[in-house]
């Protein structure tokens, strides 16, 4: 989907119903200055230029998908007295939603478009809010390939493989606060959480964050904190300030880098907020 200058058809009449524009299927210079002005409305800035926002005339997927997300109040997605958690419940797991509010409220993911990023990137990360704890049970043969500067050789790799607490004392030991691999640290504070909260640094940051102790019993985090420490994880890494103008797969893919270090998983993540921010809008 790309509507612009010059495009015609039944999407563009869509569209300019959308804007409460006379629908007559040609996408002029009216209907440019419409869509320009419901980005700036929305916040939907395509980029930043000497620390000018810069809104343009097109719908892309991501701005499409907002519009029609949204007919009733389109300036919603950013708007946090728009923010109903109540159409989570049943969605998402009690255990979740309990904790959701404080969470959400502490760490101040208190839009639309927050909350379904936020929560896209917990489930996925979670495998649908079941896993609070970093799986590290890898053979040799996975030690080499996913950790191969810390297993360089069979020999070294067999020496560590499928026993979790060495492999994280190993691949964790020496940094992100952590004292060497004989100290233990490593599996200490290894992942835990819905988006998983590693090393000592964290932990300690954390606990001082949201007035908990986490340093002196990481499990925790595992089992009261979950949600809350990926709340403090989203808010510490500034992902409230993300540049939500594309709110489809494109804005996925910044918030994904961020927390995942990479792109695994994107589909799913998208899937996840696409369902999310469906609810709430």
């Amino acid at each position: 989907m790309l509507l612009e200058s010059g495009s015609t058809g039944d999407d563009v009449k869509q569209l300019q119903k959308q804007l409460g524009l006379v629908a007559d299927g040609v996408f002029g210079d009216g209907t440019k200055a419409a869509v320009k002005a419901w980005k700036e409305i929305n916040e939907l800035y395509t980029s930043v230029v000497n620390d000018v926002k810069v809104f343009d005339g097109i719908v892309s997927d991501a701005a499409w998908f907002i519009l029609t997300s949204t007919p009733a109040s389109p300036a919603s997605a950013n708007d946090p007295a728009s923010l109903d958690l109540s159409k989570l419940q049943g969605q998402i797991p009690d255990a979740v939603f309990n904790q959701l509010a404080d969470c959400v409220s502490k760490f101040q993911i208190n839009t639309p478009l927050r909350v379904a990023h936020f929560l896209a990137q917990c489930a996925h990360e979670s495998g649908g809010f079941t896993v609070t704890q970093e799986n590290l049970n890898y053979s040799a043969g996975g030690l080499r390939k996913v950790f191969g500067k810390y297993f360089t050789d069979d020999g070294i790799a067999n020496a560590y493989a499928n026993q979790p607490q060495k492999i994280a004392a190993r691949i964790y030991g020496g940094r992100m606060g952590n004292g060497d691999e004989a100290s233990g640290d490593g599996w200490k504070y290894h992942g835990r959480g819905y988006i998983q909260l590693t090393g000592k640094d964290n932990y300690t940051k954390f606990s001082k964050d949201a007035g908990v102790d986490c340093v002196n019993d990481p499990d925790s985090v595992a089992i009261t904190y979950a949600l809350l420490s990926a709340a403090w994880f989203w808010n510490s890494n500034s992902l409230n300030k993300i540049d939500f103008s594309d709110t489809n797969e494109n804005a996925v893919v910044g918030v994904t880098r961020i927390v995942n270090g990479g792109y695994n998983g994107l589909k799913e993540r998208t899937d996840f907020f696409k369902t999310f921010y469906q609810l709430l809008t």
